[in-house]
């Protein structure tokens, strides 16, 4: 995105579009319709177009992001969710499925770890879940708490958010941890490190010191047989998946080439104590529908 672009004189539907191209959107023809259908008075469509053109993400422009077919709340000062994690979201709802099956085991309690909006929660609505969210954002919780009503939000950093009534209960733990590469934020485009929190960005040094946080505690967390799904990208699985195999999980990676979503999948041993013992199959629908690799040790 360049600098601040003026108005441009004509039709107003044809300006908004030059406005917007040479502030560099690639897709001018569909923002400009996009802002035109939330504006309900011509000055309230400059504002938004200013707000554009200037470099500000469009979905916080709207106020929303499309995830999973839904429209997720958006407001300034939260991480937008990326259309690779509903890669994240899908394999979630396959693990919450194939544990909501076993006779007898009751409902499944299902946590999204540094939620932000709530995406994943938020596609766990039409289960029979436990939902749980947590994160260290209150602006995110607020739009959290829209987009996934029926779900208990905690505020605080990982585990020390949590109740300590879900330690050993939890069947399901999904997070997307920041796991951008501290030195590489700078080179992110401006729509995501100006606007977005660095504390939803920065991963640290080599971008999985959450993921090692989350790994080495998630296993007091996890019922045996329970699971801990990390979002990360193909050249660090190894890293995240070391880490969890550090831990004593039994590890694979799941990805999804079309979406570009890779998924770090953690279980607990049924044999490791902590939680109620209950045979739980491990999902495999999603490797139906992802290629499905084991990473370099």
């Amino acid at each position: 995105m360049t600098g601040p672009v003026p108005p441009v004189a004509g039709d107003p539907g044809d300006g908004i579009v030059a406005r917007l191209r040479a502030a560099g959107c690639v897709w001018a023809e569909d923002e400009a319709a996009l802002l035109e259908s939330a504006a309900r008075t011509p000055s309230e469509l400059e504002a938004l177009v200013a707000r554009r053109a200037g470099g500000e993400p469009l979905e916080l422009v709207l106020g929303w992001v499309e995830f999973l077919g839904r429209r997720l709340v958006v407001t300034p000062g939260v991480f937008v969710p990326r259309r690779r994690t509903e890669l994240l979201a899908r394999t979630t709802i396959a693990e919450v499925v194939t544990r909501s099956r076993v006779a007898g085991a009751g409902p499944v309690v299902a946590v999204e770890m540094c939620c932000g909006v709530a995406p994943v929660a938020a596609a766990l609505h039409a289960t029979a879940a436990e939902v749980h969210a947590a994160d260290v954002s209150a602006a995110a919780l607020d739009c959290a708490r829209q987009n996934a009503p029926t779900t208990l939000l905690h505020h605080g950093d990982l585990f020390d958010a949590l109740p300590a009534g879900l330690r050993g209960r939890v069947g399901v733990l999904a997070a997307n941890a920041p796991y951008v590469p501290t030195d590489r934020i700078s080179s992110m485009p401006p729509e995501a490190r100006e606007h977005e929190p660095r504390v939803a960005l920065d991963g640290g040094t080599d971008g999985v010191d959450l993921h090692r946080r989350l790994s080495a505690e998630a296993t007091d967390w996890l019922v045996p047989g329970g699971v801990l799904l990390v979002e990360t990208s193909r050249s660090q699985a190894p890293l995240t998946t070391a880490a969890m195999a550090a831990a004593g999980l039994d590890t694979h990676v799941v990805v999804d080439p079309e979406l570009g979503g890779c998924v770090a999948v953690g279980v607990k041993d049924q044999s490791m104590t902590g939680g109620a013992g209950v045979t739980i199959p491990t999902s495999a629908s999603a490797s139906s529908i992802c290629s499905r690799e084991m990473p370099s040790r």
